[in-house]
């Protein structure tokens, strides 16, 4: 009996810091059933082979904040049966999205001897604001275990099951007093469940690594930070972050800029 051809996994990067690319090499032991279970045909930051598509499946990490990318980000989709963006930067422009909020020319002219020479979008924005994209899976960086569902669901022709509540429900599921009842400000109940509820787990407010939660009521919690004495300016600090442009903190922040 002939053996089924191994569907053909590629790994792609735009702007980002590598981080959820290292995740998937995190992945230690199940990297080895991974490889296995496909053919790793294009992941630069794992090794050289570079085969030419198309591929079943391609995971995008970063964002798109230059002509080139919103190319070269068209040309993925086209070679991908199904694409996946993995983390902040793919699924909301990362944290360089704070480039957004003010004129990157200045950004330019400050930093560059010879901004002429550089080529940029006024903007940095997820992968699904240029392509169509199969599923987002957030977090900055991404959680190993929700990786390895999401491969497990498109290897196997069904639908990725990764929970859309808060990081308030792992915060129950842990046992950990709300930071929210000391006036500690915190994201969880607007923010995507993934991290296991780490930062308030030590008793810090979460940071909203993951982006938005399904349906975040952010005005509430808006008014919450308020009740606690934060200020104007402390709110908007705090939805830009990670997930600036994510559309629920993005206008939540700018309802909220002096």
């Amino acid at each position: 009996m002939a053996r089924r051809k191994k569907p053909s996994l590629a790994v792609w990067k735009f702007a980002s810091c590598d981080g959820c690319q290292l995740t998937v090499l995190d992945l230690e032991d199940e990297l080895l059933a991974l490889a296995d279970a496909v053919r790793i045909a294009y992941f630069a930051e794992a090794t050289t082979t570079a085969l030419k598509g198309p591929y079943d499946l391609s995971l995008v990490d970063g964002s798109i904040t230059t002509p080139a990318d919103a190319e070269r980000i068209r040309e993925v989709r086209r070679v991908s049966r199904y694409m996946v963006s993995i983390g902040a930067c793919a699924t909301a422009g990362g944290i360089q999205a704070l480039r957004n909020f003010r004129d990157v020319r200045e950004f330019l002219s400050t930093v560059y001897a010879k901004p002429e020479y550089i080529e940029t979008l006024a903007t940095s924005t997820a992968i699904a604001d240029h392509v169509p994209v199969d599923f987002e899976l957030r977090g900055c960086p991404i959680d190993k275990r929700q990786l390895l569902e999401v491969l497990s669901a498109f290897l196997n022709g069904r639908r990725p099951n990764i929970p859309a509540h808060s990081v308030c429900v792992e915060c129950k599921l842990r046992g950990n007093v709300c930071v929210m009842v000391t006036g500690t400000p915190c994201l969880g109940p607007v923010t995507h469940a993934g991290c296991g509820a780490l930062c308030p787990t030590y008793h810090r407010g979460c940071y909203g690594c993951f982006g938005p939660m399904e349906a975040p009521n952010t005005p509430s919690l808006a008014g919450a930070f308020h009740a606690a004495g934060r200020s104007e300016t402390e709110l908007v600090r705090s939805f830009r972050n990670f997930n600036a442009n994510a559309p629920a903190f993005r206008d939540e922040s700018e309802r909220h800029e002096e």
